[in-house]
């Protein structure tokens, strides 16, 4: 199955593909140049997905493999965030003269999204504390160790380094997970994370109230705001969530080498409402640009 999916112009193509490499899980997750790959599942069926742009037609072509349609272009979109208005964001943000570079330098810059709500909340609990790296080489750990292997899908022959489908709740909610190098007490946190979702007392498909779910995973052992907001920003598509405790974020407005805290951000971050969500992805991907740095 090939599909067109449009947007509304202009979308930094580059910018989502650089933010995904880092953070893309080995094993279920390839991006390149160009394209972004990865495996799903679909009533049970594996397959793959490839997505590329085509940036004069204002819109990414999406190639499926080995499963039927389902739900896979709203995920599409969701994942790049192709409903996002970003005029109306830009408008907004273009105010702030602490992100008017970062806005100008990525126009069209987006909150990527997510395939699946546990998969990214897992990676979220994974990058506690940690660099991105180091949460990228522990997920493609996660992946070989629990995930479902799908050497026989055809369709994966195609696509080199893919390999597994992420591994769903059931399948994490009483593992063992020292073996892959994770601290006891984020092992801990996963663990109450998948029986949380297995169980539907966490609901990372945007069928309950956004306050309520932050509420719910602040609860959990091991979740705090950091994490609940990050899983708001890339899971439940909150265009104004704010994980104010950053340090990506408090280092890209720090001056004189004196960052704000978390409140003083808090206090700054007022003025970029309802986008707080865009302005910290402006923040993070032009805070990493020495160029722009201030």
């Amino acid at each position: 199955m090939t599909v067109q999916l449009r947007y509304q112009p202009p979308l930094d193509w580059d910018a989502l593909l650089r933010f995904l490499r880092l953070r893309a899980t080995p094993g279920a997750e390839v991006v390149d140049a160009a394209v972004y790959r990865r495996t799903i599942a679909i009533n049970g069926v594996a397959g793959v997905m490839s997505v590329s742009c085509d940036a004069k037609a204002a819109q990414l072509i999406l190639h499926v493999s080995g499963v039927a349609d389902g739900d896979v272009v709203a995920r599409v979109r969701r994942i790049f965030d192709l409903d996002a208005d970003p005029h109306a964001i830009a408008t907004r943000l273009h105010r702030s003269p602490q992100l008017r570079r970062w806005v100008d330098a990525a126009p069209g810059l987006r909150v990527p999204g997510a395939w699946d709500g546990f998969e990214l909340a897992v990676r979220a609990v994974l990058g506690q504390q940690v660099t991105v790296k180091g949460a990228t080489t522990l997920a493609g750990r996660l992946v070989r160790a629990f995930g479902t292997p799908i050497e026989n899908c055809r369709a994966i022959e195609k696509c080199g380094g893919l390999s597994h489908l992420f591994p769903r709740p059931a399948a994490l909610a009483d593992a063992d997970l020292a073996p892959i190098g994770l601290p006891r007490a984020r092992a801990a946190t996963i663990r109450g994370l998948a029986a949380a979702v297995a169980s539907e007392r966490v609901m990372l498909d945007g069928s309950c109230a956004l306050a309520d779910t932050v509420s719910t995973l602040c609860a959990l052992a091991g979740i705090g705001d950091w994490t609940a907001q990050y899983i708001a920003m890339r899971t439940l598509r909150d265009a104004d969530a704010f994980p104010s405790t950053d340090l990506g974020l408090q280092r890209a407005l720090a001056r004189d080498n004196q960052r704000p805290s978390a409140a003083e951000l808090l206090r700054l971050a007022e003025a970029w409402r309802p986008y707080r969500a865009y302005a910290a992805m402006h923040l993070w991907c032009g805070g990493a640009d020495r160029r722009l740095a201030t």
